[in-house]
């Protein structure tokens, strides 16, 4: 392989790529790197999704490197227009540019056995050329919410007005005046529906198909003394973002099956709905699962959208999608201008086939068995995910798990890039004892209590291929170093044997300081006790 070829390929050039590209040069010091990129820009999600009122459902202070934090964050929450600003400026201060293809699709990536590198296939979207590439490893940093999940719903292609997924906002419609059909009750639908209601002339119709617990989002607004005090007062922003990351992290214990917990947060939400939502909705909009087996949803004024004379909610579910608006399973026709599809997207798909040792497909992983901290996979040397299966959260920062991957992504790949070793590949062994450890953790949660798309909107199996179960701060823990013994090491034989005898040096001399420490500490004791005998009779 010719040093002019890059020796790391990073997928996608959104959060998770970028954070590992500033990564590998602040920490590993290599720049031998490229990042692929299929669209003109960068952002990944925060590109995708720019429906109005577009914003994150974690703490502006936790959505954001603990490297490059922002103390001039407007609001607790932040939009999606301050997020992807964030990441450009990102971009744009490591000079990643020049490491960053754009318009350029990843379609394949197969490892080579007999030469012991990734093979690259690579389309040019623009002019659909083809072109391939090697890389010594790869890092797949295609992230979540990318991929749109479209209903399926006779009919969809058959409708005459102007009809789209969130993610690709139509900007060029204008609403006024319109009768709007809303497919979905999500995240996405609920931020953007209060905004086009927020116009009198547009009829909004939201049709809903299962119920969504909605809790109350604290939002508030940071006065200028507060964000000179975090830029100017030392500590202050840390501890401020640690104190936001340790109160968000215990909220794990409302994802436990049975737990008190999660018997008082559910009367609190119910109490909340209630009191927020007009009373006729009340039987078909509160849940009667556990919250937070579907992903919980922070209220962005949706339930008092509500109340507005142009806005209207159906439970009847939908028969099929025709030219002129939607019918009802009830026979009955809704006449629609505009369908805006609010279903969320899809966690397992990915336009990338990656083929390992024996021809193996990654989706297998992501589908079904799982990875490896959901970062690597049998049969799969020098491939590396970031948010892979099992490793995001569902109530904590995904920035947060994606820097501790990266961290733990660097380790594993420090050997190949100080040229120590030729390939890493884990285990099954390994990996399915981690999953097995998985599974058994997840079937103490809610998770399994209804469908989601944390089980890949699977409704024929119940695996939750999405979450950590578990606390991010646990997530940390068990990757802060590698358990090298997981992973066979191709070309660094000596490399592996050195660790392995400085790490039982280190476990020899812990063995023979403890009894010397301990020796000389009874006899300290035997002194202290003969001191105070002789105080005593004195």
């Amino acid at each position: 392989m010719h040093r002019d070829t890059p020796r790391v390929v990073i997928v996608g050039a959104g959060i998770a790529g970028i954070t590992m590209a500033v990564n590998l040069r602040n920490k590993l010091h290599h720049d031998n790197f490229v990042i692929y990129e299929k669209a003109g820009s960068i952002g990944g999600t925060w590109r995708e999704n720019t429906y109005p009122g577009c914003g994150s459902d974690i703490p502006g202070h936790w959505y954001c490197l603990s490297t490059e934090p922002n103390p001039y964050w407007e609001n607790y929450y932040i939009t999606q227009p301050e997020i992807r600003a964030y990441w450009e400026g990102i971009h744009r201060k490591y000079d990643l540019a020049s490491r960053t293809v754009f318009n350029t699709r990843v379609k394949l990536v197969e490892w080579d056995e007999e030469t012991g590198v990734h093979n690259l296939t690579l389309e040019d979207v623009t002019s659909g050329q083809i072109t391939q590439t090697q890389a010594e490893a790869v890092i797949q940093a295609v992230g979540f919410f990318t991929t749109p999940m479209y209903p399926e719903i006779p009919g969809l292609d058959k409708f005459t007005g102007p009809l789209w997924h969130s993610s690709q906002w139509r900007h060029d419609v204008d609403l006024k005046g319109m009768s709007v059909g809303v497919i979905g009750n999500g995240c996405s639908a609920t931020q953007f529906l209060p905004v086009i209601a927020a116009e009198p002339t547009t009829q909004v119709i939201n049709f809903c198909r299962t119920p969504q617990w909605i809790a109350m989002r604290l939002n508030y607004h940071y006065p200028e003394w507060a964000k000179w005090a975090f830029a100017h007062v030392p500590f202050l922003l840390y501890a401020y973002r640690s104190f936001t990351m340790i109160t968000g992290d215990l909220l794990w214990n409302i994802f436990l099956a049975n737990s008190p917990i999660s018997t008082v947060f559910k009367k609190i939400l119910t109490s909340y709905m209630r009191r927020t939502a007009p009373a006729k909705y009340h039987d078909n909009l509160i849940p009667t699962y556990p919250p937070g087996c579907k992903r919980l949803i922070l209220d962005s004024d949706y339930l008092a959208a509500l109340h507005k004379p142009n806005v209207d909610l159906n439970w009847t579910g939908i028969q099929e999608i025709v030219e002129d608006g939607i019918v009802l399973k009830t026979g009955d026709k809704v006449p629609l201008d505009a369908i805006i599809l609010g279903t969320g997207f899809s966690l397992t798909e990915r336009d990338v086939v990656f083929r390992g040792i024996g021809g193996h497909t990654l989706k297998h992983y992501f589908e079904s068995e799982g990875g490896y901290y959901g970062t690597a996979f049998p049969g799969f040397p020098n491939l590396f995910t970031i948010v892979g299966p099992n490793s995001a959260s569902a109530h904590a920062s995904l920035i947060f798990i994606i820097e501790t991957q990266v961290s733990y992504i660097l380790k594993l790949m420090k050997p190949i890039i100080d040229d120590k070793a030729k390939s890493l590949e884990v285990s099954q062994k390994a990996t399915t004892y981690y999953n097995t450890w998985i599974q058994k953790r997840m079937a103490n949660t809610i998770f399994f209590s209804c469908f989601s798309y944390y089980r890949g909107d699977n409704r024929t199996g119940a695996k939750n291929v999405a979450t950590f179960p578990g606390m991010v701060s646990l997530y940390w823990w068990i990757m802060r170093k590698p358990r090298w013994d997981d992973f066979k090491v191709v070309g660094g034989e000596q490399w592996f044997y050195q660790r392995r005898k400085v790490a039982l040096m280190n476990y020899a001399l812990v063995g023979l300081v403890v009894p010397i420490v301990g020796y000389n500490f009874s006899i300290l004791w035997k002194l202290v006790l003969g001191l105070k005998e002789r105080l005593l009779s004195g």
